[in-house]
């Protein structure tokens, strides 16, 4: 078939972007698949962090066509008539934000207008993490122009049903992402990092409000009376004032222990922190899924997770990893059961097997069946 997909694509940044990229690598095995990319996602003054590009990437053969502004309407019509003009067999949209809804809305209008070439949309979130006044309508507008959708999360398919309860759609989990090389030496890797602590807790991503790093930090300054030798490594660009965590560090006394690392990582670089890792906390106050869980899973590394949204979905407690209620007491429990009880083998082996769920052929045949509904 000859697909087109609409969304973020390298070389911007995050985890949308690198999605997206490994979705067309996985269609491309057995379709024609063009990408149209944009060209302004976020207005500069709307954008927290430092750049919305990846400083390290390398062209390939899955190229994109960038031709949508988020804020320039004359740009949708020029991207729906560049759709028609290619005439596929279905169209893909990425939706994971209301600010995009009237910019995808619009495309995917023209397109139904002229067109019956059905319009499928990969959904990260229905309601997003920072709710904002007009999410609800904005999304509606957007839902209401596509035929099909593939939700990430149980939670993100409730969410699905409450706005569009005749919503045609599947359930497809996060799939691994497989784009960031293979697993180094554990001792290796920490060497490549300068680490010589014997236990590594590894924070990674992006750092905003709900994703509770300051719960992390707080279970670092009650964990330090209960375990020795550990360092928490904190991996990801800033979208607040950093200065909330650094005091938050200095206030628990645990400068020694939590290493701020507030930059974004180059993609040549993730495989080292997480291969330097024990486990992988994320203390998120709400979500969705997580791609980082699935980044953890392709280094086969356990997590210890909040037991908020669509987290618990992908985490058996007990048996790759824990899930605990978004408190520093829970976490810090978790942390010190899982060296005491010298969980690192036993977990790393059972996620091999459980991974497997999060296969990238199970997201295109979930695709392919849907479209050929």
């Amino acid at each position: 078939m000859n697909i087109i997909v609409v969304g973020p694509y390298p070389p911007f940044r995050g985890g949308i972007a690198d999605l997206n990229y490994a979705l067309v690598k996985n269609l491309s095995r057995k379709h024609v698949v063009n990408v149209i990319n944009f060209t302004t996602q976020y207005p500069s003054l709307l954008f927290p962090g430092k750049t919305q590009y990846k400083p390290d990437f390398k062209p390939s053969k899955f190229e994109s066509e960038r031709l949508v502004s988020s804020i320039n309407p004359w740009s949708w019509k020029r991207t729906a008539d560049r759709i028609l003009d290619q005439s596929p067999d279905f169209v893909i949209f990425r939706y994971w934000m209301p600010f995009f809804a009237i910019a995808l809305g619009n495309i995917a209008k023209k397109i139904k207008g002229i067109s019956d070439i059905p319009i499928l949309a990969i959904c990260d979130n229905i309601i997003p993490h920072e709710r904002r006044l007009f999410d609800t309508f904005l999304t509606r507008y957007f839902l209401t122009k596509v035929d099909r959708f593939i939700v990430l999360s149980k939670s993100v398919e409730r969410d699905l049903i409450y706005l569009n309860p005749s919503a045609i759609y599947r359930y497809s989990p996060h799939p691994i992402y497989n784009i960031f090389g293979d697993a180094l030496d554990k001792m290796e890797a920490r060497q490549k990092l300068g680490i010589s602590s014997e236990k590594v807790i590894l924070y990674f991503g992006l750092i905003r409000e709900y994703k509770g790093l300051d719960i992390l930090i707080n279970a670092a300054g009650e964990l330090k009376n209960h375990l020795e030798n550990f360092k928490v490594l904190v991996v990801g660009e800033c979208y607040e004032n950093p200065e909330k965590y650094e005091n938050l560090v200095k206030q628990n006394n645990v400068e020694n222990i939590v290493e701020l690392k507030l930059e974004f990582v180059p993609d040549e670089e993730v495989a080292s922190y997480f291969s330097a890792a024990d486990v992988v906390a994320l203390p998120y106050r709400s979500a969705t899924q997580s791609g980082i869980v699935q980044i953890a899973y392709h280094f086969n590394r356990p997590v210890i997770v909040s037991n908020v949204g669509g987290l618990p979905e992908i985490v058996p407690d007990g048996e790759v990893g824990y899930v605990v209620e978004p408190i520093p007491i829970e976490f810090s429990r978790a942390i010190q059961e899982f060296y005491e009880y010298e969980k690192e083998v036993e977990f790393s082996a059972n996620i091999v097997t459980y991974k497997k769920r999060f296969s990238w052929d199970n997201m295109i045949n979930t695709i392919e069946e849907l479209i050929a509904e």
